[in-house]
């Protein structure tokens, strides 16, 4: 029996987004629930044919599927894979190969591997934030504690967005095909990320929030620079954010987000900024 459902995506391009009421905004960008117990959440985005995903293992193992939108026997046939943990102690089987997963740790899967995922307590049980994309070469399978990420601490109280910044993905660590993937974290009284903000053509990327309170929100940005719209978003809701627009938000609190890329290139830094003065 099978336990991943899945959804598909289709693309949005800039202008249609700009006529979309707040429902529409929401059904295009913001993603349903990703951590189901046990189940396995999968959404095929046509933007790069990147997979945004959770898998919450409780009493037992899950195993990733293929999905139909794939076209391929096993899901990691022709992609890669990122796990990151943001939920209670679990294990990712790459191939046999068990890798521990904290929260806030991250399991690399390669070009044709299979997966499954474990729990270490079903009472407290591991939530794995899947990203999948399309890849060419097969790199090995790794471990990344959040201990082990490159950190680059940005921003400022001053500007309400003082933050850290976590590199599980870069080029002097775990290499991947197109995948680039990261963690940040904003400090007490900050609310800002990513702003200034930018645009990034050669990628598409995805943002999932988490560490908010319950009644918490995020206001999240998105549009081209001159043509902005607005999701409001809860804890633990990923948004898909085309190349096109802008990918930026404010919170009620402070809080975490993953952000993950695929497209032409994995360099971090290949962004075209944009003024604050500029957005509209």
């Amino acid at each position: 029996m099978s336990h991943t459902d899945y959804t598909n995506r289709f693309a949005v391009d800039p202008k249609t987004a700009a006529s979309f009421n707040t429902t529409e905004l929401r059904d295009n960008f913001l993603l349903p629930a990703l951590f189901v117990p046990g189940r396995i959440q999968l959404h095929y985005t046509n933007y790069d044919r990147m997979i945004v995903g959770g898998a919450m293992p409780t009493s037992r193992a899950v195993e990733l599927e293929t999905i139909k939108p794939a076209g391929t026997d096993m899901l990691l046939a022709r992609r890669e894979l990122i796990a990151v943990n943001i939920g209670g102690a679990g294990t990712v089987i790459v191939d046999g190969e068990r890798f521990s997963a904290g929260t806030r740790d991250m399991v690399y899967a390669g070009l044709g591997a299979s997966v499954m995922f474990e729990s270490l307590s079903a009472e407290e049980p591991a939530k794995f934030y899947l990203l999948s994309a399309p890849a060419h070469f097969r790199h090995p399978a790794k471990r990344i504690g959040i201990a082990d990420a490159k950190r680059v601490d940005l921003g400022s109280q001053a500007t309400s967005n003082e933050r850290s910044i976590f590199q599980f993905i870069h080029p002097e660590g775990a290499k991947t095909c197109q995948l680039v993937v990261g963690m940040t974290t904003l400090a007490p009284g900050s609310i800002w990320n990513t702003m200034p903000c930018h645009v990034h053509d050669r990628r598409m990327e995805a943002y999932l929030y988490f560490d908010l309170p319950e009644k918490a929100r995020v206001i999240h940005l998105m549009g081209e620079p001159h043509e902005t719209r607005h999701l409001i978003v809860k804890n633990e809701e990923a948004i898909l954010s085309p190349g096109w627009s802008i990918h930026s938000g404010a919170g009620t609190s402070s809080y975490t987000f993953i952000w993950a890329m695929a497209g032409d290139n994995i360099d971090y830094t290949d962004v075209d900024l944009v003024a604050i003065e500029d957005l509209k």
